[in-house]
C-alpha cells in the first residue's frame, strides 16, 4: 500500500443530477464559491452580459441556456477534495449523463420545490439505482412558493421507489421563507437573503427551545406550524440508516435556495461527511480496491475542442486506485500499448491547470490524439485488467448529413468523426457503400442541432440534413454466422454498418423487428452496440 491512503480518504467524486431548470448549474456554483474554486458566481441565465456558469463552457449552451454536456469540476472544502460532475438536464442528453454516472460514487439530485418530481428526474434516477450508488436529495428555489412539504416526499417515495430522511426542513417559502429546522442540532438557521453571487451573509442559529427568541424571529404561527411538523416527522419519516444511503435506499434530503446560497453549505457539510471516500470498481479480475492496488483507470468520456485556442481532444478518465504521477509509463488496456498520458490536466470546465499528481476518485483530462475510446482501460505497464464496459445507447432518431461545400469533404469527415468519437452521435454508412452517405443516429433530436452548430463554428463546415423516418436500430450479435445478402427483411428495413464495419438493421415500426426475426430464425438482435 502506498503512502496516499490518506489523500484517497479524503476524495468525494459525485455527479448533480436533474431536470432542466431545477436550478443545478447554479448549485454547481454555489459548490465552488463555498470551495474557493471562484469569487463570483455566474448567473446562468439572464442578460447576455451577465457572465455564463463557470460549468458551461459550449458557445451553444452559452446562447440557449442549458447545459449539453457533462463538465468537470474540483475544488477543497473543509478537508475534502471535491470532485463534481456536472451533468446536462436536457434528455436528449441523457447518454452523457448515464456515461457521467459511471465515474461517479454518489448523486445529487436537484429537485425543483414549486415542480416536484420531474420526467427527467425519473429517467436518471433509474440509472442511479441500476448503479446502485447513493442518491442526496436537494429540494431548491425554497425562495419561491413551493409545494407542501410532505406531499414532495411523498413523491419522491411515490414516483422513485426510494424512502427518504429530511436532514432540514423548511420553515415556509416564497417570500415568506423565514429558513430551516436542523433536526440533528435541533435549532433554527434563519434565512437572511444573500447578494446573488456572493457566499456573505447573516446566518443565526437559535435552539428550538428558546420560544422567546424564535417568536420573535419567525412568528408564532410558523413556529407552531414548525413543532407540529417537527412531531410528525419525528413519527412518520424513515430513519436515518448510513447503510441504507450507500445502498441507495434511503434519500437524505435537504433544503434550500442556490439562488441565494442559503442551505448550500449546510448541506455541503452534513453531504461530505455521510458520502463514502472512492469504491471499488468491477474489472474483469473482480473487484477493483482503490487503495491497494496501484493506478488503474477508465475513460468515461471523449470532448474535443473544450478551448477553441487548442483545437485538441481531450479523454477523461476516472481514476479507480492508486496514484497518478506525471510522466510514469502506464498500459493502454485495448490499444495493447504501454505510452506515457500526454499533459495530464485538471480541468475547471474550459480551464485546465496541468497537474503532478492525482489520485483515485479524481478525474483528470489527457490529450487524446485519437487512440483512445470510451469505456477503455488504463493500468500499470506490468497489470492486467479490464474495467466493464460503458453500453452505447441505442439512438432514436436518423438523418442523413451532406456537407454543402465538395472542396471541405476533408474537414467534414474530421469534424464528424471527431465528434461521434466523443459519443454524442452515432454515425453510420450505407451498407455498401464507403463514407459518401454518411447517416447520423442520435438519441435526442437536440442533438443534431449541436452537431450541425458545431460543425459550422469548430471545423468550419456547412451541412445538410435530411431526416430518416426510422426509429429503431439494431446491432446483428451473431453477424459472422449470418450472410446479410441473404437476409430476408421487410419493405421499410435498411442495412447499414457502423465505423468498426458492423452490420446493423434499421426499422421504422417495432413490428417489422419481430417479423424479421421471425423470417430468419438464427438471425440475433441486440439493442446495445459493444
Amino acid at each position: 500500500m502506498g503512502n496516499y491512503q490518506a489523500e484517497i480518504n479524503k476524495r468525494r467524486t459525485f455527479a448533480i443530477i436533474s431536470h432542466p431548470d431545477a436550478g443545478k448549474t447554479t448549485l454547481t456554483e454555489k459548490f465552488l464559491l463555498y470551495g474557493g474554486a471562484i469569487n463570483l458566481a455566474g448567473s446562468v441565465k439572464g442578460k447576455a452580459t451577465a457572465r455564463h456558469a463557470v460549468s458551461d463552457w459550449m458557445e451553444i449552451e452559452k446562447e440557449r441556456g442549458i447545459s449539453v454536456t457533462s463538465s468537470v469540476l474540483q475544488f477543497e472544502y473543509d478537508g475534502f477534495c471535491v470532485n463534481i460532475l456536472d451533468t446536462p438536464g436536457h434528455q436528449d442528453f441523457s447518454e452523457d449523463t448515464y456515461r457521467t454516472l459511471m465515474a461517479a460514487d454518489a448523486a445529487v439530485m436537484v429537485i425543483d420545490g414549486s415542480k416536484g418530481v420531474e420526467a427527467q428526474t425519473r429517467k436518471l434516477f433509474k440509472v442511479c439505482v441500476m448503479r446502485h450508488i447513493p442518491i442526496f436529495t436537494f429540494i431548491n428555489k425554497m425562495d419561491r412558493d413551493a409545494n407542501d412539504t410532505f406531499d414532495l416526499l411523498d413523491e419522491i417515495e411515490k414516483e422513485l421507489g426510494i424512502a427518504t430522511c429530511p436532514i432540514n426542513w423548511p420553515i415556509g417559502s416564497g417570500k415568506r421563507f423565514k429558513g430551516i429546522y436542523e433536526r440533528d442540532r435541533e435549532c433554527v438557521v434563519t434565512f437572511s437573503d444573500t447578494e446573488k453571487g456572493t457566499k456573505e451573509g447573516a446566518e443565526s442559529r437559535i435552539s428550538i427551545r428558546e420560544e422567546e427568541a424564535l417568536t420573535k424571529l419567525i412568528g408564532e404561527d410558523f413556529l407552531d406550524q414548525l413543532e407540529e411538523e417537527i412531531a410528525l416527522l419525528d413519527g412518520a419519516s424513515a430513519e436515518y440508516d448510513l447503510e441504507k444511503i450507500n445502498k441507495g435506499e434511503l434519500t437524505p434530503v435537504f433544503f434550500g435556495s442556490a439562488l441565494t446560497n442559503f442551505g448550500v453549505d449546510i448541506f455541503l457539510h452534513h453531504f461530505l461527511k455521510m458520502t463514502t471516500p472512492p469504491l471499488a470498481r468491477h474489472a474483469d479480475v473482480g473487484l477493483i480496491d482503490p487503495i491497494s492496488r496501484e493506478f488503474s483507470a477508465f475513460v468515461f468520456k471523449i470532448q474535443a475542442n473544450i478551448n477553441k485556442a487548442h483545437r485538441d481532444r481531450i479523454a477523461f478518465m476516472r481514476i479507480a486506485s492508486g496514484k497518478f504521477e506525471a510522466g510514469m509509463e502506464v498500459k493502454h488496456v485495448q490499444g495493447n500499448r504501454v505510452m506515457r498520458l500526454s499533459q495530464p490536466q485538471k480541468i475547471m470546465a474550459s480551464e485546465r491547470k496541468i497537474l503532478d499528481e492525482a489520485y483515485a476518485g479524481d478525474i483528470i483530462g489527457v490529450f487524446d490524439p485519437g487512440i483512445f475510446s470510451i469505456g477503455d482501460t488504463i493500468c500499470m505497464p506490468n497489470d492486467a485488467i479490464l474495467y466493464e464496459g460503458i453500453p452505447t445507447f441505442a439512438p432514436e432518431h436518423f438523418a442523413r448529413v451532406r456537407q454543402m461545400d465538395t472542396m471541405k469533404r476533408k474537414q467534414f469527415i474530421k469534424g464528424i468523426s471527431q465528434i461521434a468519437q466523443e459519443g454524442a452521435i452515432q454515425i453510420f454508412q450505407e451498407y455498401n457503400t464507403g463514407m459518401e452517405e454518411i447517416i447520423v443516429g442520435v438519441v435526442g433530436v437536440l442533438q443534431f442541432e449541436v452537431l450541425k452548430y458545431r460543425l459550422e463554428n469548430e471545423y468550419n463546415v456547412e451541412i445538410r440534413m435530411e431526416k430518416l423516418p426510422y426509429e429503431f436500430i439494431r446491432w446483428i450479435e451473431n453477424k459472422d454466422e449470418i450472410d446479410l445478402d441473404k437476409l430476408v427483411g421487410t419493405s421499410d428495413m435498411r442495412k447499414i454498418k457502423d465505423l468498426k464495419g458492423n452490420p446493423l438493421l434499421l426499422f421504422i415500426n417495432q413490428w417489422s423487428i419481430g417479423m424479421t426475426l421471425d423470417r430468419n430464425k438464427t438471425l440475433q438482435l441486440s439493442e446495445f452496440g459493444r
